[in-house]
């Protein structure tokens, strides 16, 4: 499989920008949407990004360059309310709401494979992937659970309807994760960050009935006891925890 290194995801995506922008505006579309359409390709394309910082400068990378390379003065019949079409784009892709909890970790393809042996799930179990994004962790665990009814969770509308278009086998919800019930669910799957992991505990530990599952790729539940660890094929691993949950011997008592 190609791996593109850093930082050639950013000058691919920044020249796409640019050369959209180039050619929109030779076909005398106006500047301001040329813009907009110039800096969306690049918000977009910061899903390429595997960190928060390289994910901003993904999406800033255009119009800040833009602005630096004196070329500004050449769409200088764009309205100065232009300018925060980029900053907007990245609000909805990303809202404030949400930046304390991963920004787009997307499951990698085939890292759920076996989990189906490992977490055997009856026909129709409802399985909940929380902070689904694009949907990368869905389509995995359609794969594991062909019969199960598949729920998704994403609080970022643009995240939210990309995710429903590439999942359409499963129910996808724009929520937040946080404010949603869990209860119903027999297997709630999460790729989050260490951070946000013990919130989640708290959560489940209130919420999941006896038998439903937790699992948490590469991130595990500090405070508590796994009762299965599956490993993934690229070796990382998907920590599973059933409720009622088990804490470490050390915390009893």
């Amino acid at each position: 499989m190609l791996t593109i290194v850093w930082p050639l995801p950013a000058l691919l995506c920044w020249a796409a920008a640019w050369s959209i922008f180039f050619g929109l505006k030779s076909c005398a579309v106006p500047p301001w949407l040329a813009l907009l359409l110039a800096a969306g390709l690049g918000v977009a394309g910061s899903l390429w990004g595997s960190t928060p910082w390289r994910r901003v400068l993904l999406a800033a990378g255009f119009p800040l360059s833009l602005l630096l390379s004196g070329l500004a003065g050449a769409v200088g019949d764009m309205p100065s309310w232009a300018w925060l079409l980029p900053l907007a784009f990245l609000a909805l892709l990303y809202p404030v709401h949400t930046w304390r909890d991963a920004p787009m970790f997307p499951t990698p393809r085939g890292a759920l494979t076996g989990l189906a042996r490992c977490v055997p799930l009856p026909a129709s179990s409802k399985v909940l992937d929380a902070g689904c994004g694009l949907g990368d962790g869905l389509r995995e665990l359609q794969r594991e659970y062909p019969q199960a009814q598949l729920f998704g969770l994403e609080w970022s509308w643009p995240l939210r309807m990309a995710c429903a278009w590439r999942a359409r086998f499963a129910e996808v919800q724009r929520a937040d994760m946080w404010a949603a019930d869990w209860s119903g669910y027999d297997l709630v799957y999460l790729f989050q960050r260490p951070e946000s992991m013990q919130r989640a505990v708290e959560k489940a530990a209130r919420e999941l009935r006896p038998g439903a599952w937790l699992g948490s790729l590469e991130f595990d539940a500090a405070s508590l006891r796994p009762q299965a660890v599956h490993r993934c094929p690229d070796g990382r691993p998907l920590w599973l925890y059933r409720a009622p949950f088990e804490r470490p011997a050390a915390q009893h008592g």
